[in-house]
């Protein structure tokens, strides 16, 4: 009769030990990311993170806000080139941004990663992300969770999410009821391709151009990898500063949509946003994306940031100083359209023109 050997988490897959090393390489990472109302409360390792909400006190009436997202396939790039240090700021970006749009400051975030199997030193880098990630956002990390998952992922692969809570006075609040016709839209430069739109990119440089990741792309001054792995800029602290300085109605944050779809998304019926394509020259991996794919405008505007990751909308006499605001504080940004009535236009917001060459 042959021995035995009994079932164990290590034999399904599962290596504790992994994750507790991981945790221990994040916690430096982590610790960077603290307010001062997450200071001395607890620490990474609990079963849950904490906020001193006392510090709410200081608002009339405080409204929370909340946000999810991902990072989308853009993961499986940082897989194939072993870079895991940037798609954190990626995953904040996306979650922070859409905070500040309702005026909200982002307060904290939580992670999620999920992994075929944990390499404890990669984890950390993931997270080291992150935390540089809420730290230029202004917001603490205050926990997550990495996840094993043996047998659905592979060795190497994994998946990353977050959750952010924001807090924004009641009658600050930021939405399409503040629009007013006559306002400017003021666009805010994107760092390239950001978070959305991967799915679209991989299929045309991978499967139609045939490129690998390691090509010299002239037109980029680097490899078609360290382009796509180009970190999404994060706007929530140059939004609230232009909050503090000049009057304000209203954010838009543009990711999957694209430009016209995401500004819509704040214009109040009656009212139209039209923004002029000559006021900028999108960047040079949506003219290849467009061009090796042969992808129609239309489609890559609908799928892609087209060089725009924010939008301001701003009285006519706040124009000037929104635009130093941002400058003083590195954001490339220009008038780019306006708000008009909404007249005959079925939607709420379109591009004109053509883009500057």
């Amino acid at each position: 009769m042959s021995e035995t050997t009994g079932a164990s988490y290590a034999a399904a897959g599962v290596d504790i030990e992994a994750g507790d090393r991981a945790v221990e390489l994040m916690k430096e990472w982590v610790k960077k990311t603290q307010r001062a109302e997450v200071a001395g409360l607890g620490g990474l390792g609990g079963f849950a993170g904490l906020f001193d909400a006392s510090a709410l006190k200081r608002y009339e009436r405080p409204l929370l806000a909340s946000a999810t997202d991902g990072v989308g396939t853009k993961v499986d790039l940082a897989r194939q080139m072993g870079v895991y240090d940037t798609i954190g700021h990626d995953l904040v970006g996306m979650v922070v941004d859409d905070l500040v749009v309702c005026g909200a400051e982002p307060l904290f975030m939580t992670d999620y990663i999920c992994v075929g199997k944990v390499h404890p030193e990669r984890v950390a880098s993931i997270v080291k992300g992150i935390a540089e990630g809420c730290v230029l956002a202004g917001c603490a990390l205050v926990g997550g969770e990495t996840a094993e998952h043996p047998g659905l992922l592979g060795p190497d692969d994994f998946d990353v999410a977050g959750a952010g809570t924001g807090v924004v006075e009641a009658d600050r609040l930021l939405g399409p009821d503040r629009i007013r016709k006559g306002d400017a839209v003021i666009a805010m430069a994107s760092s390239g391709l950001h978070s959305n739109g991967y799915s679209l990119v991989r299929h045309v440089v991978f499967d139609r151009a045939g490129w690998a990741l390691d090509r010299d792309v002239e037109e980029f001054g680097r490899t078609l990898g360290e382009e796509l792995l180009e970190p999404t800029k994060i706007y929530s602290l140059d939004c609230l500063a232009l909050t503090r300085t000049t009057e304000v109605h209203g954010f838009s944050h543009v990711t999957g949509g694209g430009l016209a779809n995401n500004l819509a998304r704040v214009i109040p019926d009656g009212l139209h946003a039209t923004v002029d394509r000559s006021t900028w020259t999108p960047g040079a991996v949506f003219d290849l994306v467009g061009k090796a794919g042969q992808v129609e405008q239309l489609e890559l505007e609908k799928t892609l940031n087209m060089g725009v990751g924010m939008i301001a909308i701003v009285p006519a006499e706040s124009v000037d100083v929104a635009l130093t605001t941002l400058a003083d504080r590195g954001v490339d940004s220009w008038v780019a359209g306006e708000i008009t009535d909404r007249g005959t236009h079925a939607t709420g917001a379109e591009l004109t023109g053509s883009y500057a060459r």
